[in-house]
């Protein structure tokens, strides 16, 4: 993998319920719009499962995610690819953090804040669905 190893851990306040966290973190149909403009693959189930495997695209770059652990407050994910490391979510009511470590040459800092503050403004519309 080419690239520099990077890591970065962002914790946030959102106005949100812990199960509006989750259901924005696992159900494809949610985090599709607040994570554009990232491509997926076709044939999302209504909410990610554990072992799940599934790609995302970022312009060219390919990144696949394996789902290693999900339930109420945490979804661990294993990224090759585009990215070779792992991106771990945990969240609560009112909170959610993210710790993102991998070999990559995307600015994965940079994207994880970004993503971060569109999860936070998707939370805070009057109706999601």
């Amino acid at each position: 993998m080419l690239g520099t190893f990077q890591h970065s851990s962002l914790r946030i306040e959102v106005d949100a319920a812990a199960s509006d966290i989750q259901e924005s973190l696992i159900t494809p149909s949610q985090f599709k719009r607040w994570l554009w403009p990232q491509r997926f693959t076709e044939g999302l189930p209504n909410a990610l499962t554990l072992g799940q495997i599934f790609k995302s695209y970022v312009g060219p770059v390919e990144i696949q995610h394996e789902i290693k652990d999900i339930s109420d407050t945490p979804l661990h994910l294993l990224l090759s690819g585009g990215i070779d490391g792992f991106h771990e979510w945990h969240w609560g009511d009112g909170w959610v953090q993210t710790r993102l470590e991998g070999v990559s040459m995307l600015p994965l800092n940079l994207a994880q804040s970004l993503n971060l503050w569109r999860l936070k403004q998707f939370l805070s519309q009057p109706e999601k669905g």
